[in-house]
């Protein structure tokens, strides 16, 4: 179609405003003088503290994490100087979150003691529809979704909060941050739009533990990826599980998450949320696995100037076949009562269908208003509407025929049909 917005393809450099590569060029500079954003654990605590008016850590759990992430910030990432800027600028936010969070269940001793009854959980591998099903269902005004402006800053700014009124000041530090992806990536958005008042990734609650698949998949982190497979992640699903008490205490509803992150621990959601309800998408891996990878390429791109196509497409091959490997496990141990599967071309061709089998799941009861928001925003948000997304297993180093191999199980198991 004429005029149409293409995603470029991950067989170069990442985009660079020229602006931004003229401030990292001056940066690169300041740096060999010294200069240069600080990314030292004490530093960063520090700068929270003092935005916390002097707060201290009651809980320091997420000392382990942070120190290893900083480890391969600083030794893997190949982050250029805006890049340092923005990851000192994001761990100091979630540090102090976690003295917010710290400080609202102190106040308000109810938080802690919300119930989080039935949660529904969006899982499957990245690109296989989880978005669209879960922005269609957040149209429930039963469901509760975490929107992208709260998981910035999921804890209220001081002297603000359920009760006080007003438009909430977190908004507007969403929407800079959203104005600011737009213009360093534009392209990201025709592939994964992050729009500050949409519904967003619960998987952004887990940051704030420090122990997140957010920073590996935006950075080359090879030893922390690793580390990550080998440590138990129950306490961060058990943070994760106080953040969503946080979050319902100042907007109540049924819990409505979403993250491919948690089809790789469903043993430890089923520990934490032991009546979620999960949906399960799927899609041929071989259009997924793509399609993710530039998505990545895309995102790197905005903390470094050396993204490697090959390596992201080793990396998160090897990522998404431990994932619906450990998921298939879990399935067969805990059995089917928990789970409804959905198929990304059955959801693509007939969403509303689709939402009906799933509320029959629910147990919800689809009201005509309901549906007819449902199908308002389907109208509203067609498919390639920011963009027509273009990858090809290629560009990532990927061989058809050893994916089909190591997604052989996955795609039987589950009855995935090739795209």
């Amino acid at each position: 179609m004429g005029g149409e917005v293409v995603t470029s393809r991950a067989t170069g450099r990442p985009y660079r405003p020229r602006a931004i590569a003229v401030a990292n060029g001056i940066g690169r500079g300041l740096a060999r003088i010294g200069l240069r954003a600080n990314l030292e654990e004490a530093s960063l605590l520090a700068a929270a503290r003092r935005a916390g008016k002097g707060r201290r850590f009651a809980d320091e759990s997420f000392r382990e994490p942070l120190g290893r992430l900083l480890r391969a910030l600083e030794c893997e990432a190949r982050l250029h100087p805006l890049g340092r800027a923005i990851l000192r600028q994001t761990l100091v936010r979630l540090l102090l979150n976690r003295l917010r969070l710290e400080a609202a269940c102190q106040e308000h001793s109810e938080i802690e003691a919300i119930a989080v009854d039935s949660p529904v959980f969006i899982v499957g591998l990245q690109r296989t529809g989880t978005t669209l099903l879960h922005r269609l269902l957040a149209v429930d005004p039963a469901l509760r979704p975490l929107a992208s402006w709260e998981a910035l800053n999921p804890a209220p700014f001081p002297g603000t909060g359920p009760r006080a009124g007003g438009r909430d000041p977190r908004m507007r530090s969403a929407e800079w941050a959203e104005r600011g992806l737009r213009y360093l990536a534009p392209d990201f958005f025709a592939i994964h739009p992050v729009e500050a008042h949409a519904p967003e990734e619960d998987v952004l609650l887990l940051d704030f533990s420090l122990l997140s698949p957010t920073a590996e998949a935006s950075q080359n982190l090879p030893s922390y990826s690793q580390w990550l497979e080998e440590v138990d992640h129950r306490p961060a699903y058990r943070y994760f599980r106080r953040m969503i008490q946080l979050l319902l205490w100042q907007k109540p509803g049924r819990w409505l998450g979403k993250t491919p992150h948690h089809l790789e621990y469903l043993d430890v959601l089923l520990d934490v949320f032991p009546d979620a309800k999960i949906i399960h998408t799927h899609r041929d891996p071989l259009r997924a696995l793509p399609s993710f990878c530039s998505m990545l390429f895309h995102a790197r791109g905005i903390f470094s100037d050396r993204v490697d196509p090959r390596e992201v497409g080793r990396q998160w091959t090897h990522k998404q076949v431990r994932m619906v490997e450990r998921g298939m496990v879990v399935r067969d141990r805990v059995g089917a009562e928990s789970f409804a599967d959905v198929s990304y071309t059955a959801l693509i061709a007939d969403p509303i269908k689709q939402v009906r089998r799933i509320y029959d799941f629910l147990e919800l009861d689809l009201a005509p208003e309901t549906e007819r928001r449902m199908q308002a925003w389907i109208s509203g948000n067609p498919q390639h509407r920011l963009g027509r997304h273009d990858y090809r297993l290629e560009d990532f180093g990927l061989d058809r025929a050893d994916l089909e191999r190591r997604f052989a199980a996955y795609r039987e198991r589950f009855d995935v049909p090739r795209e």
